[in-house]
């Protein structure tokens, strides 16, 4: 089963603080994201400390899935729990990680500052929220689906003594 593109685009951009280590903010992105470049800006927080800003800019549907199947159960489970509060009138999706844990190698919805924040503009038609919060629904289920039928393949073949990696 083929999907439609379910984002126009996506951002993913974090803070790397003086601090922080920007090699593994840059492990931490490219373990999300695969291997996509991001920008770096160097500017001053609010208090005057030198920081970083990292970001890209995701377009390809592939792309997508990837950061998605990345995520785990809970937070698809979350997303479509709090859907309507993940995207907004304008048909964008609103995401944010624990940029602290993701750097453990944990991804968990964050709901303070420290973040690895996701955003995109939703593919929907007509461009009306309950329409993205469809399209998004469907792409989430499908993802979860596409897992379930991995795991089990995954057993499938490591009973039939194939090698599982």
């Amino acid at each position: 089963m083929r999907l439609q593109v379910t984002f126009h685009w996506m951002r993913v951009q974090t803070f790397c603080y003086a601090t922080e280590r920007q090699d593994l903010l840059e492990d931490t992105l490219k373990e999300l994201l695969g291997d996509i470049e991001f920008e770096e800006e160097i500017t001053e927080s609010e208090h005057g400390n030198t920081m970083m800003i990292m970001e890209t800019r995701v377009t390809k549907q592939r792309e997508f899935n990837e950061l998605f199947s990345k995520l785990g159960n809970d937070i698809l489970d979350f997303i479509l729990e709090d859907i309507d509060n993940r995207i907004d009138e304008d048909d964008m999706f609103y995401l944010r990680l624990d940029k602290q844990k993701a750097v453990q190698g944990i991804y968990e919805v964050a709901h303070h500052g420290d973040v690895i924040s996701i955003f995109g503009k939703v593919q929907a038609h007509p461009a009306k929220k309950e329409a993205a919060v469809k399209v998004i629904t469907e792409y989430i289920n499908s993802i979860k689906s596409g897992r379930r039928r991995s795991v089990h393949s995954s057993r499938r073949d490591s009973i039939l003594g194939h090698d599982v990696p």
